[in-house]
């Protein structure tokens, strides 16, 4: 074998040998997403949990405000069927912009239903109402930390891409950017 050949077969050896690390790493960063998303899906089945007997607790003593109860149920619903795309994949930034916008619509009206709920403080005394209250409360506050986990989780992999020589492999891989919660 000449010179020339080893040369060639080593440069191909180094290229096969960077070319596997950095799909591993692509990869690694791609599953260290769907961690992060774990811990949204837990905190959102929390939140569900919660939602769902302070829903029931409410129908009767707010009965007049039928129409705030059905719209926080069904933006429940359309929240929690976007979650499901997500998980399906949780890198794939056209589930994760739906799951965003159905939580604002969420977030609206849940917010709508507590507002009502303040306006009645003696409906807050019933242990019915003021457990799931506090658990709703709790578990948003325990949502915005692994969105935040999430977005932290998808920065490097989005780096990761977006860097020569690594972008090279994304199209070949199928490797897309992230999505941001």
């Amino acid at each position: 074998m000449s010179a020339q050949q080893i040369t060639v077969l080593a440069l191909a050896a180094v290229l096969m040998f960077w070319a596997v690390g950095a799909y591993n790493r692509l990869v690694a960063l791609r599953n260290d997403i769907a961690s992060a998303w774990a811990k949204v899906d837990a905190a959102l089945a929390q939140r569900r949990a919660a939602a769902e007997p302070l829903l029931a607790a409410l129908r009767e003593p707010l009965s007049a405000e039928e129409g705030a109860l059905d719209a926080w149920q069904a933006a429940m619903g359309d929240a929690a069927r976007a979650a499901a795309a997500v998980t399906a994949r949780p890198v794939a930034p056209v589930h994760t912009t739906a799951w965003v916008g159905t939580e604002v619509a969420l977030s609206a009206a849940a917010s709508r239903v507590l507002a009502l709920l303040e306006q009645q403080p003696e409906l807050r005394q019933h242990e019915a109402i003021a457990m799931p209250v506090l658990g709703w409360l709790e578990s948003s506050k325990r949502l915005r930390f692994a969105r935040q986990l999430y977005n932290e989780a998808a920065a490097p992999y989005d780096e990761a891409i977006a860097t020569f020589p690594t972008r090279l492999l994304v199209r070949a891989f199928r490797f897309g950017p992230a999505g941001r919660l």
